[in-house]
């Protein structure tokens, strides 16, 4: 059974300097299981995708690695914004059109669909940000969009394991939005539970 995971550098692990990331732990975690299922897990985050950039590469990694099981953790970048909300990164409208192509394009590989919520950030270092004084991330928006979202999947019967509440603001490292290496375990937990207990790991 392989799982693809999709999604930005949260995703792609940045900031988990003891194992790579909520999604790499994954990987770890069923790779040294002992069972007659082989579990293979892809993770496919990049550093900066919003689910309008994502949309140009997800069909070509699912029909390169024909998932079983779709995993989508993306949107905390479609909510940031520049300088006012007037300058959005992706707008809600288009958010929301984004997540129905994300699932008509990938239903063709797999029914098997689920989304990830979005994480919690200290403003007091994303308004602004330290690495760009001109770029935000607001509390606010973000809840916004993990509305949305969960709207979204409410709508569509699709799966959604909230993580809202996951992370402390200690489990946030300097920059105030990507988790440490603690935040990252707690997030896997959190997966890992619901794929365990959801049944999304059996055949159809």
């Amino acid at each position: 059974m392989k799982i693809c995971i999709f999604g930005d550098s949260i995703t792609w692990g940045a900031s988990d300097t003891e194992k790579g990331g909520w999604a790499n732990r994954l990987r770890y975690y069923f790779d040294n299981q002992e069972s007659e299922d082989d579990i293979v897990v892809y993770t496919l985050g990049v550093r900066g995708d919003t689910t309008t950039s994502l949309l140009k590469r997800v069909d070509a990694e699912c029909e390169a690695r024909k998932p079983d099981i779709i995993i989508f953790a993306i949107g905390i970048n479609d909510s940031r914004y520049t300088l006012s909300l007037s300058d959005i990164t992706t707008n809600i409208e288009t958010f929301a059109q984004n997540l129905e192509e994300l699932i008509k394009i990938t239903s063709k590989h797999t029914q098997k669909i689920v989304f990830v919520g979005l994480t919690r950030v200290d403003e007091s270092k994303t308004r602004p940000t330290g690495w760009d004084k001109s770029v935000f991330y607001s509390s606010q928006n973000i809840r916004i969009y993990n509305s949305e979202l969960k709207k979204f999947c409410e709508e569509n019967n699709l799966s959604l394991i909230d993580v809202s509440d996951v992370l402390t603001l200690e489990n946030l490292k300097e920059d105030g939005l990507h988790p440490d290496s603690e935040g990252h375990e707690k997030i896997f937990e959190k997966i890992k539970d619901f794929l365990l207990n959801n049944h999304p790991l059996e055949g159809d």
